[in-house]
């Protein structure tokens, strides 16, 4: 028997869940992962079963766990190695993860995640673009410091669990990125979790597309 549960949005749209699942995964939590569709608002099936009412949210040996930076924490105090060891580079990635979590708003609302479409050329809001070139700067200080091919060096660590949703915005929306940006992208795309999750995403039904997402004005 598992020893908890993770719940989770429709893969297709759920950024934060994506983070959440790619936590739990890399902690190698034993867990019964249940995907709720979302309705592009107030979703009834996650409101029923979750305290806040969205998504993700882990139940765990005993605890109970919501928002995504809460669950990656929470992965990280059973397995460490999710976040650099040394102290100073640790609070560094820490501060990293943070500014995601809290900020880039004008990304997430100009170039909402869709990991079955392609916009290339569309979202680009003035707001959307100081976004991905603050994102393009925090990436370049972080892979010129530890030398990739990770944001802190060979490890995919929760500061690249955060950034991944954005990693897939990018494959969908295509904004001009750096050369440096666009491999890093790459990377994400092809590290086995993400692999699998876009694989899991096309397995979900048809019934779950929500047209808001799937044509954007």
């Amino acid at each position: 028997m598992a020893d908890g549960r993770l719940y989770i949005g429709t893969r297709r749209y759920s950024s934060w869940s994506l983070r959440g699942w790619l936590a739990v995964m890399l902690a190698g939590l034993d867990v019964e992962v249940v995907a709720l569709p979302l309705a592009g608002g107030s979703s009834p099936a996650v409101k029923a079963v979750t305290p806040s009412g969205t998504v993700p949210y882990l139940e765990h040996q005993g605890a109970r766990i919501w928002e995504s930076l809460a669950i990656a924490e929470y992965c990280a105090e059973i397995t460490p190695k999710l976040w650099p060891a040394d102290r100073v580079i640790r609070a560094h990635a820490r501060s990293v993860a943070s500014e995601m979590h809290a900020g880039f708003r004008e990304l997430r609302i100009a170039m909402p995640m869709n990991i079955g479409r392609e916009f290339p050329g569309r979202g680009r809001t003035e707001g959307a673009l100081a976004d991905i070139a603050r994102i393009e700067a925090l990436w370049a200080e972080c892979l010129d410091a530890h030398g990739g091919p990770c944001l802190f060096g060979t490890d995919f660590s929760l500061a690249d669990v955060m950034y991944a949703p954005i990693c897939a915005r990018f494959l969908t929306w295509q904004p001009d990125l750096s050369a440096r940006s666009r491999a890093y992208v790459d990377s994400v795309r092809a590290q086995p979790l993400v692999a699998q999750w876009y694989r899991d995403a096309t397995a979900e039904p048809a019934e779950w597309l929500l047209p808001k997402y799937e044509n954007p004005a």
